[in-house]
């Protein structure tokens, strides 16, 4: 990181950042471009390990992609303000971003996810027919690594 001075290095405040952050975006392989998508999400992060929920319709791009190479990137930020300095104009900011793995996940794993989703979204204890599953496809993204940066005037 060329700022660190910026950096979160802290895993409790990456975790938080995730946690207010209301949107990821998904960077999955594509061809000949990489495919970037904005998705609602759930978080469990314990012992040092963040995992994220993500789900969609049974089939689309995203899907066809996830299938050949399901190694994604992910990225989340708050934007806090536009701000003047002595120097010019900033962005007031939290950012990460992270790299890991998607798997499609069922059943009682695949409820678990939709209700971390309906809880981040602010909807916690959503009741919900579980026919739906048979509609979608949930993922369970574990990340093996993540870096965050923050900038406050």
């Amino acid at each position: 990181m060329r700022r660190s001075d910026r950096e979160i290095a802290n895993w409790d405040e990456l975790v938080d950042v995730l946690q207010r952050a209301n949107t990821i975006r998904l960077g999955v392989h594509g061809d000949p471009y990489p495919y970037v998508v904005p998705m609602s999400f759930g978080i469990e992060a314990r012992d040092g390990q963040i995992e994220l929920y993500i789900h969609g319709a049974n089939m689309g791009l995203k899907h066809t992609l996830l299938d050949k190479n399901n190694n994604v990137c992910i990225e989340a930020d708050i934007f806090h303000r536009y701000t003047e300095t002595q120097t010019g104009l900033t962005t007031e900011y939290e950012s990460v971003i992270g790299f890991g793995v998607a798997d499609v996940i069922c059943d009682e794993e695949a409820v678990k996810g939709l209700d971390l989703i309906c809880s981040h979204c602010g909807f916690h204890g959503y009741t919900y027919d579980t026919a739906v599953l048979s509609h979608m496809r949930v993922y369970k993204i574990t990340l093996s690594s993540i870096t965050g940066k923050r900038r406050f005037v």
